[in-house]
């Protein structure tokens, strides 16, 4: 069940909490960027240390094998992936090196905490403040700058409360996020810092309830081996349009320019009207099967609502559609991700 008190903290306050399980590969030496600039569907020559960005790797049939959290450091490129499939992608990553100079290995040993909301930053900065830094444009002038002035994927190796971790902002819930890797040993430490510093453990209900009310969509989930990134609504932060030749791009390219970015299906927030659908459940506009539901949950603030995929035709904010419930049908409507 939602928490009420996680839920305030995610929106008002801070709490930690991983939408989704995730593990880390490690992709170092030179040629690094060149390497994964052909596999990944974002810009990775761009980068620079302290930057990242997300992307997914494709099928040449541009469907999605998983999506990537990409962070630069400067000696290395960290890889955050899908845990159930990290040592695949670690592997395939393997197949496709043949004369580069990269070292690829996943990080058994490291973990993740992740934390959300609006005091994140504010917390970060007293836990952990990056003295002796250089300010970047819009950062305070706190020594180091503050973490609320970060862009996304910017990231910096800090030590919180005596433990050396890696912080990277990722914002996932519609509210200021970020991602803390520590050793396993020392995840204690940091999550134990963190709790004296009032942030709370939301349970896994309450952040599935912030996930689709941001329409935050997960591998494995959400988005599968059939899914195509344009299908998913995750080109605008995980595809370039100006960088050279990945894997997959000529579908992609193919159906943003000659098919002006029509999909047969797009996926899609849903407001339900009585209990929350089941995953898979089927969705109608009268007799027609017009989609499926992928997550659903029960928001404290919104009752009942989901993501699923629907018909291009039936994607507009406010189309009514109904949703297989088991014991008949519910209405539902399609609508915008919630901010706060």
């Amino acid at each position: 069940m939602t928490s009420p008190d996680d839920y305030a903290a995610l929106h008002e306050s801070a709490a930690t909490g991983t939408i989704a399980p995730r593990r880390q590969v490690a992709v170092a030496g030179p040629d690094r960027a060149a390497f994964l600039q052909g596999l990944l569907t974002n810009d990775m020559a761009s980068l620079t240390a302290g930057t990242g960005c997300y992307a997914a790797w494709l099928t040449p049939q541009g469907r999605m094998l998983c999506d990537v959290h990409v962070f630069e450091s400067g000696d290395m490129m960290l890889l955050d992936v899908p845990a159930a499939g990290a040592q695949q992608t670690a592997q395939r990553l393997e197949e496709f090196h043949f004369t580069e100079n990269v070292e690829i290995a996943t990080l058994a040993s490291l973990r993740a905490v992740w934390m959300h909301g609006p005091r994140a930053p504010a917390i970060l900065d007293k836990l952990a403040p990056r003295q002796g830094t250089h300010h970047k444009p819009g950062e305070s002038g706190e020594a180091g700058g503050s973490y609320g002035a970060w862009m996304q994927y910017q990231n910096a190796r800090v030590e919180l409360a005596g433990v050396p971790v890696v912080i990277g902002r990722v914002d996932q819930l519609a509210v200021p996020g970020f991602v803390i890797y520590a050793d396993a040993q020392q995840e204690d430490e940091v999550t134990t810092s963190l709790a004296s510093a009032g942030v709370l453990h939301a349970t896994p209900a309450t952040l599935e309830a912030a996930r689709i009310e941001a329409s935050y969509p997960v591998y494995g989930v959400d988005m599968t081996p059939d899914t195509i990134p344009l299908e998913a609504g995750i080109e605008d932060r995980a595809l370039s349009l100006t960088k050279g030749c990945y894997v997959g791009q000529e579908v992609i390219i193919r159906v943003l320019h000659r098919g002006h970015g029509r999909v047969a299906r797009r996926l899609v927030r849903l407001q339900v009207e009585g209990d929350a659908p089941q995953k898979d459940a089927k969705v109608f506009s009268g007799d027609r099967e017009v989609g499926f539901i992928t997550s659903s949950a029960k928001s404290p603030r919104l009752g009942a609502i989901a993501l699923g995929y629907v018909h291009r035709d039936f994607v507009e904010p406010g189309t009514a559609v109904e949703i297989d419930l088991g014991e008949g049908r519910g209405l539902a409507h399609v609508t915008s991700p919630l901010t706060f």
